[in-house]
C-alpha cells in the first residue's frame, strides 16, 4: 500500500498532484475531472506543490466537508471520490483519491459537456477536444474508432490484391478472411470497410483520412532550424514500417565491423528499437484526429517518433513500461499481429528499452505531448552521475534504511551534520534523493531515494 511518505518522494504526474490548500477550488475540480476521465489519481492537500514540504491543514474536518460539497455541486455526472484525513506529525493532510469512472466523460458543470471535459497530460490538466471526448465515450462502450463501419464505401474500396501481397509470406488470404479480420463489416445488410480496414488497405485512403501518412525529416544539429532531407511517406500501413525504416537508415550513420573474417553492420541507433517505435506509432495513432500526421524527426543526437493521440484512457506511462497495453486500434493491431509485426501485446515498449540497453544507450524517453505521444531514442551512451565515495556510501545507507535524517547520515559516514547536509543537498540536486519534511529547517526532515 502506498503511504504518504512514498507519495512525497514522487513527482507530480498523471496520477498525483499536490495542493497547498483549497484556495483555488477551480483547479482542484479540474484535476478531479481529469483523473476521473483517465487512470484515476490522488490529490494531496496540505503539501506545497513546488517543494513538497508538508504544510498541513488547520481545519481538516471543515476542509473535507468543503471538498465533498464542491465535487458534488460542480461536476457532472456526479462523482464520489474517497476523501481521507491523514495524520502527519502534529498536523494532518487530506488525500482525495479519484478512481476511473464508468460514467465518463465527466465535466465541470458550469462549462458544460463540450467545454468542461478535462484530461490529464503529464502533470497538467488539458481541456479535451471533440476527438478526445468521443474517444472517452468509445472506451466506456468498449469499442474502438477503427472498428466503426464506413457506410459511404463498399467492399470494393478495399484493395484485395494489396492485402493478399502483404499476407503472401504468411498464408494465402481469402476474401472471407476480410470479415474475420474485421477489414470489412456488415452495415445495414451491406459489406462496407471498417475504418481500420480502410486505413490498412483502402484504395483512396488519403481522401478520407488525409493525415494517415508519415512526415519524415532529417535535421542538421539538435533542432529543426536546418533541414537536410524530408519525405512524405505514404502507402498501405503495413508497408509504411519498412519505408520509414529505410528513410531513417538513409539518414543515420553505420559502420562495418570485422569479426572473425565476417562483416557485421553496426547502426548508430538500434534497428530493433526503431522498428518497435515505428510499429507502436502506427498501431496506436489516433486516426480520428485531424491535421496531425505521424512524424519522424532525425537529429544529430536523437530520433523522435510522434503519433497523434496520447495514451488511451486509463493508461499511464508507468504501466506501459511494465508491459500493460490497451489497443487504441483493434483492427490494425490484429492485422499487424497476423503479419508478424507485433509479437506479443504490450511487449513493444519493453523490447525498445532492452534494445537500447543492449546497445549501451540511454533508455528511450516516452512522453505525452499535447494530444500526442512521443518516443525519443538517443544515440548517446547512458551517463550516470559521477559520485564520490562519500556520496556512494550515503546512497547505499539510505537504500538499505529506506530513509534517514542528516544526523543519522552524519553518524554513518563519520562526518559533521553540516557536512552530511551539504552532501545530501548535492544528491537532491542530482535528482537522486528527495527531502521529506515541513520545511528546509525542519529538524525531523528525512531523505529518501527519488522515485522516478
Amino acid at each position: 500500500m502506498t503511504t504518504l511518505t512514498d507519495q512525497l518522494a514522487q513527482h507530480e504526474g498523471k496520477t498525483l498532484e499536490f495542493k497547498r490548500d483549497v484556495s483555488s477550488p477551480e483547479n482542484i475540480i479540474r484535476t478531479v475531472v481529469a483523473f476521473s476521465n483517465g487512470a484515476g489519481g490522488t490529490i494531496i492537500i496540505g503539501v506545497d506543490d513546488r517543494t513538497r514540504s508538508v504544510r498541513g491543514i488547520s481545519n481538516p474536518t471543515t476542509t473535507e466537508e468543503l471538498l465533498a460539497n464542491l465535487i458534488s455541486d460542480r461536476i457532472q455526472p456526479r462523482l464520489a471520490p474517497e476523501i481521507q484525513i491523514i495524520p502527519w506529525r502534529k498536523t494532518c493532510v487530506i488525500a482525495l483519491r479519484v478512481y476511473p469512472s464508468s460514467l465518463r466523460p465527466h465535466f465541470v458543470k458550469t462549462a458544460g459537456p463540450e467545454q468542461g471535459v478535462y484530461v490529464r497530460v503529464g502533470s497538467t490538466n488539458r481541456r479535451a477536444d471533440p476527438a478526445q471526448i468521443e474517444e472517452i465515450r468509445r472506451f466506456v462502450r468498449g469499442s474502438t474508432f477503427d472498428e466503426e463501419p464506413l457506410p459511404g464505401k463498399d467492399s470494393e474500396a478495399i484493395d484485395f490484391r494489396a492485402a493478399s501481397e502483404c499476407f503472401s509470406s504468411i498464408r494465402k488470404l481469402r476474401r472471407s478472411d476480410l470479415k474475420t479480420l474485421q477489414i470489412i463489416a456488415i452495415h445495414q445488410n451491406r459489406e462496407v470497410p471498417t475504418v481500420g480496414g480502410f486505413l490498412l488497405f483502402g484504395r483512396d485512403r488519403r481522401a478520407t483520412f488525409p493525415d494517415a501518412y508519415v512526415r519524415a525529416g532529417c535535421f542538421r544539429g539538435i533542432d529543426k532550424s536546418n533541414i537536410i532531407d524530408s519525405a512524405e511517406i505514404v502507402g498501405y500501413l503495413p508497408q509504411l514500417v519498412e519505408d520509414v525504416l529505410k528513410f531513417i537508415q538513409r539518414n543515420t550513420r553505420h559502420a562495418i565491423r570485422v569479426e572473425d573474417t565476417k562483416h557485421a553492420e553496426s547502426w548508430e541507433f538500434p534497428p530493433a528499437a526503431l522498428r518497435e517505435a515505428v510499429i507502436n506509432a502506427l498501431v496506436h495513432a489516433d486516426y480520428a484526429q485531424q491535421g496531425a500526421p505521424l512524424r519522424v524527426a532525425i537529429f544529430d543526437n536523437r530520433i523522435e517518433i510522434d503519433n497523434p493521440g496520447g495514451l488511451p484512457p486509463g493508461l499511464t506511462l508507468e504501466e506501459i513500461r511494465r508491459g500493460v497495453s490497451k489497443l487504441r486500434n483493434r483492427v490494425i493491431g490484429r492485422v499487424f499481429h497476423e503479419l508478424g509485426l507485433i509479437e506479443q501485446w504490450g511487449s513493444g515498449i519493453q523490447r525498445m528499452i532492452r534494445a537500447c540497453e543492449q546497445a549501451g544507450l540511454m533508455e528511450p524517453v516516452f512522453e505525452e505531448i499535447g494530444s500526442g505521444f512521443r518516443v525519443t531514442i538517443y544515440s548517446q551512451a547512458q551517463v550516470q552521475p559521477q559520485l564520490e565515495d562519500l556520496d556512494k556510501a550515503i546512497m547505499d545507507y539510505i537504500r538499505k534504511a529506506k530513509e534517514a535524517s542528516s544526523s543519522q547520515v552524519a553518524v554513518h559516514i563519520q562526518r559533521t551534520t553540516r557536512t552530511a547536509r551539504t552532501r545530501l543537498n548535492h544528491l537532491v540536486d542530482l535528482g537522486l534523493l528527495v527531502p521529506i519534511g515541513s520545511s528546509p529547517r525542519d529538524p525531523r526532515r528525512v531523505y529518501r531515494l527519488a522515485i522516478k
